[in-house]
């Protein structure tokens, strides 16, 4: 009698499975270690910061949370509406650097020095964005860095395989 006739059909059904799990496994990491992630990284932006201002992974955009700074002067907005402004200006360069724009985003979240400011936030955030709006959260916190009263991270997300990819 041959080995593999003394084997249980429990022995026999495990190896099966293993010996068909082992390579759909290796072919899940392959895709995973496929999937391409791209630093975003628009030239207005200085490099070399301890962070990205965008990442890009399987259409999703990350963008890293942005203040009201003139990229160009380093200065803060002049009142909170300019601030504001120049914070979604900042996403939006950002987004353009992807091949993404405000409908794109899915979700957002601000972070205000202030909780009083949220109306007049609102006032500017709105005019960026389009229906449907991204889900958002709003956060009091006690500060940011430097002087800024506001602070605004988003994700955004296209399917990879539409016609509007992003730029590679």
């Amino acid at each position: 009698m041959l080995w593999y006739g003394r084997l249980e059909p429990a022995i026999i059904l495990a190896m099966l499975r293993t010996s068909t799990l082992i390579p759909l496994f290796l072919c899940g990491v392959a895709l995973l270690a496929a999937a391409e992630k791209q630093v975003v990284q628009p030239k207005e932006f200085a490099p070399g910061r301890p962070f990205s201002p965008g990442i890009l992974a399987d259409g999703t955009l990350y963008v890293a949370g942005q203040i009201g700074q003139d990229l160009k002067t380093g200065k803060m907005g002049e009142t909170f509406e300019d601030e504001v402004k120049l914070t979604l200006q900042n996403i939006g360069i950002i987004l353009k650097e992807a091949g993404y724009d405000f409908k794109d985003a899915v979700s957002c979240t601000v972070y205000l020095t202030d909780i009083s400011l949220f109306q007049r936030m609102n006032t500017v955030y709105t005019t960026f964005f389009p229906e449907p709006r991204p889900v958002r959260a709003t956060v009091a916190v006690a500060s940011l860095v430097g002087t800024a009263k506001i602070e605004i991270s988003l994700t955004a997300w296209k399917d990879p395989k539409s016609k509007g990819k992003a730029k590679k």
